[in-house]
C-alpha cells in the first residue's frame, strides 16, 4: 500500500469488513517481523454505544485482532485513554471493546494510568504515554465525526487519547490545532482504519449519527482527515490543525491525487439505524428511491453545512433526487450517478459532501 492510496469497502459486516482492507494492503508484509510490538488504537472517549455515532465498533478492533492472529501477530496490545472526566476501564467495558480484548487473549492498557515522558514535537514540548511510545507498529481507529471544536476529527486528532490526561487538559488551554498538529510530528501512525459507519455530524460526543457504513482505510493521516473533512463538507485547509500538520510534514492534503481503491461489498439499506431528528428533518430535503448509505449520508452532511449557512429556507422538502430507483429517469435536481439523466445532477458514486455543498449553492442561488 502506497501512502496516497485509499481504501474503501461498504457493507454491514464491519469484522469482515476490517479484514478484507487489511488484507488488500497487505499490511502483514508492511509490518514484517512477527516479534513487533503492535498496539491497536481505537477512539473510545466516553462510556458510549459506537451506535450513536461516538466511539469505534467493536467488531472493527475484532477485525484487527483477527488478521493480525492469523498472520501470526501475537505481541499486541488494545490501547486508550478517555477525554477528561470519563473513565477509560469503564468506557471500554460500555462500548464493548473489553470483551473483544478478552476473547483474542490481548490485554488492553488504560493509559489514564500510564507514566509518561516529555518530548520535543518540532519545537513544542508535549507528554506522550510510555505504552505507546513503546510500541513498533501502531493501528489506528479513528471514528470519522464532527467536532464542536475543530470542525472534524479522525486520525490525527485520535492520537490524543495517547497523552495524559493533564496533558490533554494543557492543549485545551493552547488550542486544540496546534498541539494537535505537533504532537503527530511524535506519534507515527502506521495504518489507520477508519469506522465511517455513523459518525456524528457535528459533535463528538455522538447523539446525531450519519449511516454510512464504510470502513475506509489508509497509510496517511493527514490525507485520511483531508479525505474526512470533504466527506463531511468541508475543505481540508479550512481546518487548522491539519493545514498545520501538512506544514509540519506529517503528510499531504492532497486527496485530488489520491488513489481510491474500492472494495465494494454492496449497497446496504440506509434505513438499517435509528435516525435522529436532526437527522430526520435534514433527510426530508431529499427524495430518497433505494440510496445506498454512503450517497445519501454524503447529502445529509451537505445539507447539515447548507443548514448552517441559512440556505436550506424557502426550499421545498423532497427537492433533491437520490439513489438507483432514478436511474434512467428524467427530473429536475439530482445528486449520484444515478440521476445522470436529471437536467441538473451532480455525479461521483459517492459524491463527497463538500462537492454536493458546492453543486447545491450554485443550483440554488
Amino acid at each position: 500500500m502506497q501512502k496516497n492510496d485509499i481504501y474503501i469497502i461498504q457493507g454491514e459486516n464491519y469484522k469482515e469488513m476490517a479484514v478484507r482492507i487489511l488484507r488488500a494492503a497487505d499490511l502483514a508484509a508492511d509490518i514484517g517481523d512477527r516479534r513487533k510490538r503492535i498496539g491497536v488504537k481505537p477512539n473510545i472517549l466516553a462510556a458510549k454505544k459506537a451506535s450513536g455515532g461516538a466511539v469505534t465498533h467493536p467488531e472493527l478492533v475484532d477485525g484487527v485482532l483477527t488478521y493480525l492472529k492469523e498472520e501470526g501477530f501475537l505481541n499486541l496490545v488494545v490501547l486508550e485513554g478517555s477525554w477528561i472526566g470519563d473513565c477509560t476501564s469503564q468506557a471500554v467495558r460500555i462500548c464493548g471493546v473489553y470483551d473483544i480484548c478478552e476473547k483474542h487473549g490481548v490485554p488492553f492498557l488504560d493509559l489514564q494510568k500510564d507514566s509518561f515522558q516529555t518530548l520535543d514535537a518540532a519545537g513544542m514540548s508535549v507528554s506522550v504515554c510510555d505504552a505507546a511510545l513503546k510500541l513498533d507498529y501502531l493501528i489506528n481507529l479513528p471514528v470519522l465525526k464532527g467536532h464542536c471544536q475543530t470542525t472534524v476529527t479522525c486520525a490525527l486528532k485520535n492520537s490524543k487519547g495517547l497523552i495524559p490526561n493533564s496533558e490533554k487538559r494543557r492543549f485545551h488551554t493552547l488550542g486544540l490545532h496546534g498541539p494537535i498538529a505537533h504532537l503527530n510530528t511524535v506519534i507515527h501512525q502506521d495504518f489507520i482504519l477508519v469506522d465511517n459507519i455513523c459518525g456524528d455530524l457535528d459533535f463528538e460526543e455522538g447523539g446525531n449519527p450519519v449511516v454510512m457504513n464504510r470502513v475506509l482505510g489508509f497509510k496517511d493521516p493527514v490525507l485520511c482527515d483531508s479525505f474526512a473533512a470533504e466527506s463531511m463538507g468541508h475543505r481540508a485547509h479550512d481546518i487548522a490543525y491539519i493545514r498545520m500538520a501538512e506544514q509540519l510534514g506529517v503528510g499531504s492534503t492532497d486527496v485530488a491525487h489520491a488513489r481510491l481503491i474500492s472494495l465494494n461489498e454492496g449497497t446496504p439499506d440506509v434505513k438499517t439505524m435509528r435516525r435522529s431528528q436532526r437527522v430526520t428533518k435534514l433527510a426530508a430535503y431529499a427524495d430518497a428511491k433505494e440510496a445506498c448509505s454512503a450517497c445519501y449520508g454524503s447529502l445529509i452532511y451537505a445539507l447539515d453545512r447548507l443548514r448552517d449557512e441559512g440556505r436550506l429556507r424557502g426550499h421545498k422538502t423532497g427537492d433533491i433526487a437520490i439513489g438507483q430507483g432514478y436511474r434512467g429517469k428524467t427530473g429536475k435536481i439530482g445528486v449520484g450517478q444515478c440521476t445522470k439523466c436529471f437536467e441538473k445532477t451532480l455525479g461521483g458514486c459517492p459524491p463527497k459532501a463538500v462537492d454536493i455543498v458546492a453543486f447545491l449553492r450554485k443550483e440554488w442561488d
